[in-house]
């Protein structure tokens, strides 16, 4: 069971979606600005996402399904190991969700399985 519900995943977008909205009507110099907030809600979303699809509350896409069913299977790979499943083989891959304002520290990481094609 998750503690965040479909309300929160709803409030989380339409945070993002207002600093996003922020950003873009913005007319100072300041390339940072919102950033840091920007990222902090990229994380937070993920966050809730991740769990709230995990608990069966959001819909996967196939390949998040597909994802779910090699994490159950491989739940100890790490970054770009590679396993053998149902005669296929995957790579794990990680890559920055969402990064500090100097992007040198990643605040979430997006994990996925990457299929390998001879």
């Amino acid at each position: 069971m998750t503690h965040y519900s479909l309300e929160d995943h709803a409030q989380a977008t339409s945070a993002l979606a207002q600093l996003k909205e922020k950003w873009e009507n913005y007319s100072g110099n300041n390339p940072n600005k919102f950033r840091a907030a920007m990222e902090s809600a990229k994380a937070r979303l993920l966050t809730i996402s991740t769990e709230l699809k995990a608990a069966g509350l959001l819909e996967r896409n196939p390949a998040e399904e597909r994802d779910a069913l090699l994490d159950a299977e491989f739940p100890a790979a790490r970054s770009k190991d590679v396993v053998t499943w149902e005669g296929r083989r995957f790579m794990k891959r990680f890559s920055p969700a969402a990064t500090s304002l100097s992007g040198k520290t990643v605040i979430a990481w997006n994990t996925y399985w990457e299929e390998l094609v001879d």
